[in-house]
């Protein structure tokens, strides 16, 4: 038997300035002016979200401007939890986050040193569509997995975002997993690619890693390319620099996959 729980002492509300200027007004104010829709309050939503799941994720969709190569009718098709969405449907993720490409910042990173580093819509626009080039230079295509021993940083966004807009699957691990952890992840996959660096800084210590990225490497025969993030060249000599990943522009494009792809 438990004790009765009583509700506890609201702490905040939003005025109601707050309210009519959040996204979720918005969006109650995009169901009336589109769908003739209109809820009393949230709990009104909610169960119509719940109790339409093909009309709300059609709405929530077109809310967004999600940008569908191909079409389809929204779902779910089949039970939860295997239900299938937007079956049938084509599009690309990184088409979506780079549909912006203005002066605003889209990316910050700063690392333990303190420094700091931006890129703004259009310029992450432009280092990925470098990227990407670079990557169908070392032969990646559709389908293909790419693999990221990589710390979180400009880096990781850029090659993650120029995978994904060839139509390739993406997967990492931190730089601090041990060789046998990052193999049973990256094994099963058969990269053709692996972003790494040699080592990583964290607690304001320098912890090398390249005996391990080597033996990483040896245990992937998949490879066919191997792009060192911030390594000395002697290092890993057969890998391409981040730098020289990033030395050919070609304008962006993308592949559109369906909406499950992995």
């Amino acid at each position: 038997m438990t004790d009765a729980v009583s509700e506890g002492t609201l702490l905040w509300q939003p005025s109601s300035a707050e309210q009519k200027a959040s996204r979720i007004a918005d969006y109650l104010s995009f169901l009336a002016r589109t769908r003739g829709l209109d809820f009393a309050d949230y709990a009104q939503l909610y169960n119509w979200s719940v109790d339409e799941l093909g009309e709300f994720w059609a709405s929530i969709a077109e809310y967004f401007q999600v940008k569908f190569e191909t079409s389809a009718a929204p779902g779910p098709t089949g039970a939860l939890p295997r239900a299938h969405w937007f079956e049938c449907a084509t599009l690309n993720y990184a088409e979506q986050a780079l549909a912006r490409r203005d002066q605003r910042v889209a990316l910050v990173a700063r690392n333990e040193s303190g420094e700091r580093r931006t890129w703004t819509r259009a310029e992450l626009a432009e280092d990925v569509a470098r990227a990407r080039a670079g990557l169908r230079r070392l032969g990646v295509g559709r389908g293909d997995r790419v693999a990221g021993l990589l710390p979180n940083g400009g880096e990781a966004v850029i090659a993650f975002l120029a995978t994904v807009s060839l139509g390739a699957i993406w997967s990492s691990c931190a730089p601090e997993f041990g060789v046998s952890s990052v193999l049973e992840r990256f094994r099963q996959i058969e990269p053709v690619v692996l972003f790494t660096v040699t080592r990583y800084r964290y607690g304001g210590k320098l912890f090398e890693r390249g005996a391990e990225v080597r033996r990483i490497i040896a245990d992937l025969p998949s490879l066919r390319g191997i792009v060192s993030v911030a390594a000395d060249p002697s290092e890993l000599p057969n890998a391409t620099p981040f730098e020289a990943l990033l030395a050919e522009y070609e304008p962006l494009s993308f592949e559109p996959v369906p909406f499950e792809h992995p």
